[in-house]
C-alpha cells in the first residue's frame, strides 16, 4: 500500500476508514480511524432490515446493495431510502437520484465485472413481479451467451424473486447467501467508489 492511500476495513457491520497520519499517536500503525458514516446508518428494504454490511454505495436519497439471490454476477439492487412501494409515489429528486445513483453503480460493476451491457429493471407492483414492497432498480451485468435467449433474463429474475418470497414466507428470515458472503461482496463493491 502506497503511504497516501487510504483504507476500508471491514468488521461485522462496522466500517472503519484508515487514512495515512504523520502522528504516532494514531490508530493502526500510522492511519488515523474514522468510523464509517454508512456503519452507523440504518437500512431497510420494505420490512426488512438491511445491515449495513451489504449497502455498499449511498447518495442523499438511494443506496445499493448486494443481492440475496443474485441471478448474474453483480447482480445489485438500487433503492430509494424511504420506503416506497410503487415507482409513481416517488418524489421528482427521489427518482432523479435513484437513476443517477442506478447509472454510477452500473457504469462501475460493469467494468469491474469485465461485462459488455447491463440489464435496468424495475418489477413496480405485485402482478409485475415485485415481491418487496419497496421500489428498487435490479442491475445485471451482462456478456455475450449469459442466457441463451436475451429475454431468458426476465424469466430468471421473476423466478428468483418467486424463490425469495416463499422463502421468506416461511422463514421470516433473509437466509440464503450467508452475512459473511454478502458482506465480502458488499466490501469489494465499496472499493469501487472511494
Amino acid at each position: 500500500m502506497k503511504p497516501t492511500q487510504s483504507l476500508l476495513l471491514s468488521s461485522g457491520s462496522r466500517l472503519l476508514l484508515l487514512v495515512p497520519s504523520r502522528r504516532r499517536s494514531t490508530g493502526l500503525r500510522g492511519f488515523t480511524t474514522f468510523k464509517s458514516k454508512m456503519a452507523s446508518e440504518a437500512f431497510a428494504f420494505g420490512p426488512y432490515k438491511i445491515d449495513p454490511a451489504e449497502v455498499f454505495y449511498t447518495s442523499s436519497l438511494s443506496f445499493a446493495m448486494v443481492n440475496l439471490r443474485p441471478v448474474l454476477p453483480g447482480h445489485v439492487l438500487i433503492c430509494p431510502r424511504r420506503e416506497v412501494k410503487r415507482f409513481v409515489d416517488l418524489s421528482a429528486d427521489e427518482t432523479t437520484d435513484l437513476w443517477l445513483t442506478a447509472k454510477k453503480v452500473g457504469g462501475q460493476l460493469e467494468h469491474y465485472h469485465k461485462a459488455s451491457s447491463l440489464t435496468f429493471t424495475i418489477q413496480d407492483g405485485p402482478q409485475a413481479g415485485q415481491t418487496v414492497p419497496h421500489v428498487h432498480i435490479h442491475i445485471l451485468p451482462r456478456k455475450a451467451g449469459d442466457f441463451k435467449e436475451n429475454d431468458e433474463i426476465y424469466d430468471a429474475i421473476d423466478e428468483k424473486e418467486k424463490e425469495l418470497k416463499q422463502k421468506l414466507n416461511l422463514d421470516k428470515e433473509r437466509k440464503d447467501r450467508s452475512f459473511e458472503e454478502l458482506a465480502q461482496e458488499a466490501g469489494e463493491y465499496r472499493k469501487l467508489f472511494l
